[in-house]
């Protein structure tokens, strides 16, 4: 390992998240944001109880600095409401044996259903989680590779999501809440798609019109905003104060929380790390313009890079099939494939120091599926990085590695579905 950076760099693919216990109790973060001042005290406190899994009233009241009269009041109105319930809580070291057991609150599993929903060029996927964030099942259909229509892709998310509910035994129910992630530019304020590398339309109130059809509340977001998310609810980002999430895939992108809340600019519409110009008239991106850092990075750039390296005809194999033979080749040590890998790692490594020049994050996570393609973050790649942001006694930022599987976005929409679904049911 170089020294000054510190990487989680896995020797082989990891275990999906959703399948491992969570790492710690609860789900969402485990310290207020910069808006949690400003909402009632009721939803302060069911999410206080939902982030710590279960919980005594006098922590609570000294974790939100309220009353414990006033956390009582408001526990009765949520245990009132089916949304919490009462639980025995594990006696300490400082309790006596004797007398009755502690009680907390925890959160009522049976008070909503959740959907959250991935919808790609690949494979659609979405999970089923309860009101404290708890997977009750999930499920995974391959996608059309092709530009779809706005009606092709509301066909899609509505068969996702009853799949996902046919797995949790749940045909047939009503989700609370869902949301939906999708790469490209997406207006979150206004539920609008802007733009999809994949949908034939732009400018899509994609939001109303899912809400429409499935009747139920909706909320949409960018993909990559969907990872920082997953971590900032249910992995490494929920006891920090910043992070960013860099997602390479199909695309290019990443999502950043401050202050233990995603940040999505000013306009909704930042964080596109993607295209960020790195080389002026410059590669052909996806999107139409041209030098972006994804026209560098992505699958569809190698696989570019690959049919010169290969020697072959565009028409003649997949782009999957292209960059495993690609990454093949670069292993057993063909010097051009191993160019590839290299010219790519560096265009990341820029896009990384860029990334802490501007926000200083506390940790930098990579994921997404190509990931798989160490080169991608190899030591030398990690090592550019650290000294393209090296400056006399700045401490390398932490940079770790989440090769996880696809239901990971998933989970990010669930969690953007538990927020809509808190606001709807206790304010």
């Amino acid at each position: 390992m170089i020294p000054d950076v510190t990487t989680d760099i896995p020797t082989d693919t990891p275990a999906d998240p959703l399948t491992q216990p969570h790492p710690k109790a609860g789900c969402g973060p485990l310290f207020p944001s910069a808006d949690t001042g400003a909402k009632p005290y009721k939803r302060q406190v069911f999410e206080a109880v939902r982030a710590a899994g279960a919980i005594a009233r006098v922590d609570l009241a000294r974790q939100l600095a309220i009353s414990p009269a006033t956390v009582t009041q408001i526990a009765s109105d949520l245990i009132g409401a089916g949304l919490i319930e009462e639980t025995e809580l594990p006696r300490r070291d400082t309790d006596s044996t004797r007398g009755r057991p502690r009680v907390g609150l925890k959160i009522n599993t049976t008070s909503g259903i959740i959907v959250g929903i991935k919808i790609s060029d690949r494979s659609n996927s979405a999970v089923v989680l309860d009101l404290a964030g708890n997977l009750l099942g999930s499920a995974t259909l391959p996608a059309p590779p092709m530009a779809r229509s706005t009606d092709e892709i509301l066909i899609e998310a509505e068969v996702i999501v009853a799949a996902g509910l046919k797995d949790a035994n749940l045909t047939g129910t009503r989700p609370t809440a869902v949301a939906l992630g999708l790469p490209g530019m997406v207006d979150f304020d206004a539920g609008h798609v802007l733009w999809c590398p994949f949908m034939e339309a732009a400018d899509i109130p994609l939001r109303n019109l899912l809400a429409e059809r499935l009747g139920v509340p909706v909320r949409i977001d960018n993909d990559a905003n969907l990872l920082a998310l997953a971590e900032l609810w249910f992995g490494a980002g929920r006891g920090l104060d910043n992070f960013a999430v860099v997602s390479i895939e199909h695309g290019l992108g990443m999502g950043l929380v401050i202050r233990h809340q995603l940040h999505r600019g000013g306009m909704g519409h930042g964080m596109e790390l993607g295209h960020t110009k790195v080389q002026l008239d410059g590669a052909l991106c996806r999107c139409g313009q041209r030098g972006c850092l994804e026209a560098y990075v992505a699958d569809y750039a190698l696989v570019r890079e690959a049919h010169t390296a290969l020697n072959i005809g565009p028409q003649s194999r997949s782009a999957d099939d292209m960059l495993e033979t690609l990454y093949r080749q670069a292993k057993d040590g063909n010097a051009l494939a191993r160019t590839i890998f290299s010219r790519a790692g560096r265009y990341l490594a820029a896009g990384l120091a860029n990334v802490v020049t501007l926000f200083d994050p506390a940790l930098i996570l990579l994921s997404g599926d190509r990931l798989r393609y160490d080169f991608l973050y190899a030591e030398d790649v990690l090592h550019e990085t650290r000294m393209l942001t090296h400056k006399p006694g700045r401490p390398p930022t932490p940079v770790e590695i989440h090769a996880w599987g696809d239901l990971v976005w998933a989970r990010g929409a669930g969690a953007l579905a538990l927020d809509l679904a808190t606001e709807m049911l206790v304010g």
